[in-house]
């Protein structure tokens, strides 16, 4: 089932069910296969590919997984076509996102299923998981390349933060501005706003809910990252959207000769090496 447009997707969204179902917004045509296998892997029965002209995909998509064709590329890609997804999804049901070539972890992937999870958060009260984008990059960057290479993928093991997040009347409640990664260590070459490395990726639909384009929800209680009584899960996105940029884009590709540095260690692809890391944690779920 394919969707020809963003009306059409609020239309006949609702024909994915209510289980969990994802978005992979394509940018390019990177590492599309691979993103598709690991969600699939994961658990996302249901996965929609928004995708631009130009962009290739994979000739022979699984089941379950639909296009959204894009007429052209929005000035804001997430925020268009996830609030197009929204608008078509029954109310209460889980809903995700990623880029292409991010890799979505909660936590135990190895041995409980995405559906388990989201589970255990309905019980706990919770409508969103807080997630946290931890950049890979390729070891070495050979001209021309894209610092992408999923078999000998890095990541940096320290340097993440957080500050206050300020809100009108003061610090926001709950909520925190989280920083590190390729976004900290080249922060000359990334505008101030795109710098944070937490994301609200999976959440409940709600009618009145919009995505905002810093990856913000609108309804302020769903970009806690605990709620008042107790920790509450959180996940991971393991992602080298900012290597390629890095890598890619003029200026910064000329000034950079690597992105590996002292604190590097290989990504082993579990996400009990995030949790081991503290950059993601299970709260009450055991």
């Amino acid at each position: 089932m394919d969707f020809s447009s963003l009306e059409d997707l609020r239309a006949r969204a609702g024909t994915l069910g209510k289980g969990p179902a994802l978005m992979i917004l394509c940018e390019d045509g990177t590492e599309i296969e691979s993103t598709i296998a690991h969600h699939r892997d994961a658990g996302f029965g249901q996965i929609v590919l928004a995708v631009a002209p130009g962009i290739a995909l994979p000739s022979d998509l699984p089941e379950g997984v639909h296009r959204l064709s894009l007429d052209r590329r929005p000035d804001d890609l997430a925020s268009t076509c996830v609030n197009a997804l929204i608008d078509g999804r029954p109310a209460g049901a889980w809903t995700g996102y990623v880029y292409n070539a991010e890799y979505l972890y909660h936590p135990f992937a190895e041995s409980r299923r995405i559906g388990e999870a989201l589970h255990f958060c309905t019980e706990e009260r919770r409508d969103a998981v807080l997630t946290f984008v931890v950049d890979l990059y390729a070891r070495t960057l050979a001209k021309g390349c894209n610092a992408v290479d999923t078999n000998d993928a890095w990541m940096d093991e320290a340097g993440y933060f957080a500050l206050a997040r300020w809100g009108t009347d003061g610090p926001a409640e709950r909520q925190l501005d989280f920083f590190g990664g390729l976004r900290w260590r080249f922060e000359e070459h990334i505008p101030w706003e795109r710098r944070r490395i937490d994301r609200v990726a999976l959440f409940r639909v709600r009618r009145d809910l919009r995505l905002l384009p810093d990856h913000r929800l609108s309804i302020e209680e769903m970009n806690t990252y605990a709620c008042p009584w107790h920790h509450s899960m959180t996940a991971a996105i393991a992602s080298f959207r900012a290597a390629k940029a890095l890598a890619t884009n003029p200026g910064s590709r000329a000034a950079i000769d690597s992105l590996h540095w002292d604190g590097s260690i290989p990504f082993e692809w579990r996400a009990q090496q995030l949790m081991d890391l503290g950059l993601m944690e299970p709260g009450q779920w055991f």
